[in-house]
């Protein structure tokens, strides 16, 4: 089993989630959502690279895509990825409506 295939139901959720909410009412705002992928994707390049490079944290290179940004393999960013989709979905989804929503 490689890391994609462990990340494949994650992301799979995270988007029907996604789906779920953007069909929903009115759509959530994207520039917000854009800078907020830029930043967390950004940190997760710095500190994934910091802690692999520092030895903390090793991968099976035989169960890795290939595909590295600096030491940090591409399959660490798909946990940013399922977050940067959930988080907003859900929130989207969850919030609280006042008595003029109905």
């Amino acid at each position: 089993m490689t890391y994609w295939l462990i990340n494949i139901p994650f992301l799979l959720v995270a988007a029907m989630v996604l789906g779920v909410a953007l069909g929903r009412r009115s759509t959530p705002r994207g520039l917000p959502w854009l800078i907020s992928a830029v930043v967390m994707m950004a940190l997760t390049a710095v500190f994934d690279n910091a802690i692999i490079g520092s030895g903390l944290v090793a991968y099976d290179p035989e169960l890795l895509s290939g595909v590295m940004v600096g030491v940090a393999p591409l399959e660490d960013f798909a946990y940013t990825a399922a977050a940067l989709m959930l988080i907003p979905a859900l929130w989207h989804l969850l919030e609280r409506r006042g008595p003029e929503s109905s």
